[in-house]
């Protein structure tokens, strides 16, 4: 599968979003197409106010933790509740589709973390608590058949995770976090500076994301309904539909003319042209710039941000 940034970050990428956003004179961004709230996150830590839509789950999680939390930290005594019986195998696990992803014991692992999360007090610590249960699924899912030997256990991993991710920084504004359709978001925001759009790649039905894990987690025993999927699909429709996808996106650009300035990052991967995308962004803005950064010998892609006033 082709890479891209939504799924598999390659150093530099998130540097060149941020030197080209850079650039722009901001004070509040809306972000509809949220994945991993890096960019997000960074600009907060600007002063900007951000309101952020995430259509997964599992995104909008941990948009909660990173963007929308600003002072709210997990204890000790979270940590030692999340941990409780954490090995211990039940009946049946509450979501079976980590099943497909894990080992027995790792599958019980989360599931029962995963439930443990839902013990404690407040949406934010649960977000929090989930944010670090997904990155314990990434560290357990880095290793193979050849270095598995090297990993620890999981209980271990996350409190040392737990004790490396930096403190809440709150930036004294009111930052937001949606789980619903991007342009339904756009349509009810208020105006803003900016609007960041990192756009998902164009890629065929059969590819399936390398963090799908992640929706199944976080959604527990309600897992695998579609809704989220739907949601961010649409955005996302294989090469042979190039038609609908850059139609889907007209729409979306459509309901975001109350953002004065916008910056739309695009991973060129062959499936829809830059000029295109152009083409389609003219209908509604000034294009101003297109920057490029070759990352093809290590995604086969290259990192494209539009802007737009």
């Amino acid at each position: 599968m082709t890479n891209n940034y939504s799924e598999q970050t390659p150093a530099g990428w998130l540097a060149f979003e941020l030197s080209v956003l850079r650039r722009l004179s901001f004070r509040t961004a809306v972000s509809p197409l949220c994945a991993e709230p890096d960019v997000e996150a960074y600009l907060k830590r600007l002063g900007v106010r951000v309101s952020v839509n995430a259509p997964a789950r599992w995104a909008w999680t941990r948009a909660t933790a990173r963007v929308e939390n600003n002072a709210e930290r997990l204890t000790r005594e979270d940590l030692d509740l999340l941990l409780e019986d954490v090995y211990v195998p039940g009946h049946r696990l509450r979501a079976p589709a980590l099943a497909r992803h894990f080992g027995e014991v790792d599958a019980w692992w989360f599931d029962n973390f995963r439930s443990n999360a839902d013990r404690l007090a407040g949406d934010t610590k649960r977000a929090l608590a989930l944010d670090l249960g997904m990155m314990v699924g990434d560290y357990a899912l880095s290793f193979d058949e050849e270095t598995r030997e090297l990993r620890q256990p999981l209980s271990r991993a996350l409190l040392r995770l737990s004790d490396a991710r930096p403190a809440p920084f709150d930036n004294r504004q009111r930052n937001a976090v949606a789980n619903e359709d991007p342009g339904r978001f756009l349509a009810a925001q208020p105006a803003a500076d900016l609007l960041f759009l990192r756009l998902p790649p164009a890629r065929s039905p059969a590819d399936n994301s390398i963090y799908a894990w992640r929706d199944e987690f976080v959604g527990g025993a309600d897992s695998g309904s579609g809704s989220d999927g739907a949601r961010t699909q649409r955005y996302a429709a294989p090469a042979v539909t190039r038609q609908q996808y850059l139609s889907n996106l007209e729409e979306l650009f459509g309901a975001a003319g109350r953002a004065r300035t916008w910056a739309v990052s695009h991973v060129d991967n062959g499936h829809i042209a830059v000029e295109e995308l152009v083409e389609v962004l003219r209908r509604h803005r000034k294009v101003e710039t297109v920057y490029t950064k070759d990352f093809t010998e290590l995604t086969g892609a290259r990192a494209v941000m539009i802007t737009a006033g």
